[in-house]
């Protein structure tokens, strides 16, 4: 089992070296295209007047410039990328240390009427998706948040798998991760996808032709001008033929040039991404599938999406003034690249969303995978949908408390049992409740949960922990307690639930509180539901001598030399200790 800290401190250590390497290969290639510059203009100097040895001189400079130009761009690259890296290990390590600070809340995804994430802390700060995200796209972002709160209980088994395999494969998560992030993309896929189904070709086919034919006829013009058989003038009429040629085409190049260069990072970026994905063997059945989409009979789908790439680039070359009019007077450029580009929408633009897709599930799943390798003392449950419980667990724990700060449980609940958890306040309730919510949404997930072992039926989870009101919508907080638990009963009717509810009913006064709670737990019980109501309304612990499903449990607090301790493990019985009065005194509150 690698220890995760080790892990990322010796990617670290290694990549910082290999930077430190990498920064002395870019001093010695800008002072290699120094000489080399110097080295030009002197031999031109040097032969002036020897106008055969200026051009060799001329040429050979420039080719080998522009070697270096090239190699240097390909040096700054892996520089970048090397930093990129760097970044990704110390931010596991800052993770692993408690240090949530750098990653994004994911906030935007909550909501309160969702089934049951806003009650677990599921979505914003210090919260569980913060705690996992390393998503480098925003599409793998909403990706990761959708498997969350989706509540999908099929395929488990499947997804497992792919995140143990990737949880393995932690190098090649982190290059697929510093790749992403050497680009900035500004323009979502969806918008890319979007703009290719709905493009309308504007270039005739029975022009597909003329660049070419328009070409050959400008060399031949600029041949005889150079040898002086026909007058400039005539190179000059003729570089404003094609300009009028393509005038009559500028609006609609115009507008194919602004969608191309707000497309043309995302495409950079997913191409690097899908090659990075197809270079890789995978072995899980659903990571291949995925990896299956993207091989085509011809060529690769990373291929196909430099090659659109590269197109766009072709088409930017007109964005220089003096090489645009040279470019569309001669060669017609931007008539021909935007036909080269259209060919290409016409024939590819139906697969690029599944190619799209591809990058965006692996980009969620490396978040999953991530997870997985941090916490190699976390265990994937057993899914049997045969098991008379929902969930039998053995040392059962919240996984984002640290190891020295967590009370673990063991904890079995059958498929219809109903458990009636009383305690003190601050006894640990609402984290026991929120402990079992996340053990069943990672399970669903297909995550390896924080217990020793565990065997799990899956179920869907719905929960009434954390209503609010509207001032806005005009409902009160009983109301909107009300509708909540209106949503449970109506939705247990139709599908199968893990029901969780703390201190249901606080809007109104204690006796009718007593009454409704039992009346919501009877009806539950009579669906036969399996779920969690935390209370501290003792007399709701009456139910288990009615209802065969309802059992009590409680957590306990003691009080020791007049100091409050909480043991914190979930035991079998109804609570007989409260520590509000207590507290009040201990707090100088009251006498």
């Amino acid at each position: 089992m690698q220890d995760p800290t080790t892990f990322y401190t010796t990617q670290k250590a290694t990549f910082e070296a290999e930077l430190k390497a990498q920064r002395r290969k870019l001093n010695q290639s800008s002072f290699l295209r120094l000489i080399v510059f110097l080295g030009t203009a002197f031999l031109i100097y040097f032969f002036f007047g020897q106008w055969t040895y200026v051009i060799i001189s001329a040429v050979a400079g420039m080719a080998i410039f522009l070697a270096l130009v090239f190699r240097h761009s390909d040096l700054v690259y892996k520089s970048n990328k090397l930093k990129a890296l760097i970044q990704c290990n110390q931010l596991e390590i800052d993770v692993l240390n408690g240090d949530l600070s750098k990653l994004p809340t994911g906030e935007e995804y909550l909501n309160a009427a969702h089934e049951f994430s806003y009650d677990i802390d599921l979505f914003g700060n210090a919260s569980f998706f913060q705690y996992l995200n390393r998503s480098t796209t925003k599409e793998g972002k909403n990706k990761l948040a959708q498997l969350l709160a989706s509540n999908d209980i099929s395929n488990i088994a499947a997804r497992q798998e792919a995140i143990q395999e990737l949880a393995q494969k932690a190098t090649w998560r982190q290059h697929f991760s510093a790749i992403a992030l050497l680009i900035k993309v500004e323009t979502t896929s969806k918008e890319i996808t979007n703009w290719l189904h709905s493009y309308k070709s504007f270039i005739p086919k029975a022009i597909r032709y003329v660049p070419m034919i328009f070409s050959g006829i400008s060399i031949a013009i600029i041949t005889l001008v150079s040898l002086q058989i026909l007058p400039f003038l005539a190179a000059l009429l003729w570089l404003f033929v094609g300009l009028g040629i393509t005038g009559k085409f500028l609006k609609s190049i115009n507008r194919l040039s602004i969608n191309t260069n707000k497309a043309k990072d995302t495409f950079q970026q997913y191409g690097q991404l899908l090659q990075r994905i197809e270079e890789e063997t995978f072995s899980s059945t659903l990571l291949k599938e995925k990896q299956q989409n993207i091989h085509s009979d011809v060529q690769k789908a990373s291929t196909l999406v430099k090659g659109f790439s590269k197109r766009i680039d072709a088409l930017d070359n007109r964005n220089n003034i003096l090489v645009g009019i040279f470019l569309n007077g001669f060669l017609l450029w931007d008539i021909a690249k935007s036909y080269q580009i259209e060919i290409w929408i016409n024939k590819h633009s139906q697969k690029v969303a599944q190619w799209f897709e591809v990058v965006t599930f692996f980009d969620a799943y490396n978040s999953l995978g991530n997870f997985a390798f941090n916490h190699p003392q976390f265990h994937y449950p057993t899914i049997d949908t045969s098991a008379n419980n929902v969930i039998t667990a053995i040392q059962l724990g919240h996984p984002l408390l640290r190891t020295a700060n967590r009370v673990d449980n063991d904890f079995t609940i059958g498929n219809a049992e109903f458990f009636i958890v009383t305690g003190a306040n601050m006894a640990g309730k609402s984290t026991f409740l929120r402990t079992v919510s996340l053990c069943i949404v990672m399970s669903n997930v297909g995550l390896p949960i924080c217990a020793q072992e565990a065997i799990y039926s899956p179920i869907k989870l719905i929960t009434s922990m954390r209503t609010t009101d509207s001032l806005a919508e005009g409902a009160s907080y009983f109301f909107s307690e009300l509708q909540r638990l209106k949503m449970i009963v109506d939705k247990i009717e139709n599908d199968t639930y893990f029901i969780i509810l703390d201190e249901i009913l606080k809007g109104t006064n204690s006796h009718d509180k007593a009454m409704g709670s039992k009346k919501i737990v009877q009806k539950l019980a009579s669906q036969n539901a399996a779920g969690i109501i935390a209370t501290h309304d003792l007399s709701l612990c009456e139910l288990e001598q009615e209802i065969n499903q309802v059992k009590n449990y409680f957590f306990d607090a003691e009080i020791i030399n007049d100091e409050l301790f909480f043991g914190y493990l979930l035991k079998k019985g109804i609570c007989t200790n409260m520590n509000a009065s207590f507290l009040l005194k201990k707090m100088e509150i009251v006498e």
